[in-house]
């Protein structure tokens, strides 16, 4: 059963077109960062799927639900960290928590569900007001897992945290990953989904322009890594080694160094073996890899993957999953609105 799937999905709001014809597919099980610039519709289409906004026209299933006329039998069964939300000051964690657990109808231990997310004893009984942003982060996040959801939500849970409070936000996502847990979640920085994700969605001004894994995304837009050999020697042949390497996108030489563009991972390794195999003696090696957030900017400025034919004369862009290796076309290439 797939966790999240729309079709069409569109929301106007006046003149303004927030999301247009969004179509995507989230399997059960799977971590799936959703992201974009903000403004590029992702709360949005989180609204949607929660029933919070109804849509201008398409339609959203959750969990196997018609997202609008069955959200009934939706709510019970996800948990929600939403962007900007509120606590009340004078309650503690543990009774913030508490009320969730009734809200869902559940019999979770408070205490139990503060321990999962970070909070010891003493700081579930003290009153939110006193709070850091990571704690109020850990806290709402125990409150959205209360009941067991069988779906997370989470709407930049990143943001305002300092660079432990992301790392453990990312543990959390990946430990409930493993107890079989969906998760999707917002946001705006690819650094922040990097390590965490199975796939991811890249949403820009409204439309869906792409979706797969990191690695995929990399290799569908010609990035991967500049490698840089430092030779004890200037190499004649070096062109002729380099370019006969799989993977391999482009060689510049100057003198003793030779910088390399892979476009996959395997050819980083296989340079400099290619190289030690032809003579050359490996003074200094050192990688640089491409920028998520030159990925990123690449994706939203050509408004997606190039075109490519498909066998049945539509056009697609290629994705994957990270988890069985397999790929699948699935996105149609977006057209800026």
């Amino acid at each position: 059963m797939t966790a999240i799937q729309t079709h069409g999905l569109t929301k106007c709001y006046g003149d303004v077109t927030a999301i247009a014809d969004v179509d995507l597919t989230v399997e059960s099980g799977e971590v799936f960062g959703f992201l974009g610039p903000n403004g590029a519709g992702k709360s949005t289409t989180i609204d949607v799927l929660l029933d919070f906004v109804r849509p201008t026209s398409g339609r959203a299933e959750v969990l196997g639900f018609d997202a609008q006329r069955e959200s009934d039998a939706i709510g019970h069964r996800i948990g929600v960290l939403p962007d900007g939300f509120s606590l009340y000051e004078r309650l503690s964690g543990v009774r913030h928590v508490s009320f969730a657990i009734e809200t869902a109808g559940a019999d979770d231990d408070p205490y139990a569900l503060c321990e999962r997310v970070g909070l010891d004893r003493s700081d579930a009984e003290r009153p939110t007001g006193g709070y850091s942003k990571g704690m109020t982060q850990r806290l709402a996040t125990a409150m959205a897992l209360a009941g067991d959801p069988e779906l997370l939500v989470m709407d930049e849970p990143t943001s305002g945290l300092d660079p432990a409070g992301i790392r453990e936000m990312q543990a959390l996502v990946r430990e409930e990953a493993d107890r079989g847990t969906t998760v999707f979640f917002s946001s705006h920085v690819l650094a922040h989904v990097e390590r965490v994700c199975d796939r991811v969605g890249v949403l820009h001004d409204g439309r869906l322009i792409a979706v797969d894994t990191i690695d995929g995304l990399d290799e569908a837009l010609g990035g991967g890594a500049t490698v840089t050999v430092e030779l004890a020697e200037p190499m004649a042949e070096v062109l002729e080694t380099l370019r006969a390497v799989d993977g391999v996108a482009d060689v510049a030489v100057s003198g003793p160094v030779v910088e390399a563009t892979c476009r996959v991972p395997r050819a980083k390794a296989d340079t400099i073996l290619a190289l030690e195999e032809a003579g050359a003696t490996v003074r200094d090696v050192s990688i640089e890899e491409t920028s998520l957030e030159s990925l990123f900017a690449t994706l939203t400025e050509t408004g997606g993957f190039e075109r490519r034919p498909g066998s049945d004369g539509s056009t697609a862009a290629r994705t994957g999953d990270r988890r069985n290796g397999n790929s699948t076309a699935v996105v149609e290439p977006a057209v800026n609105s």
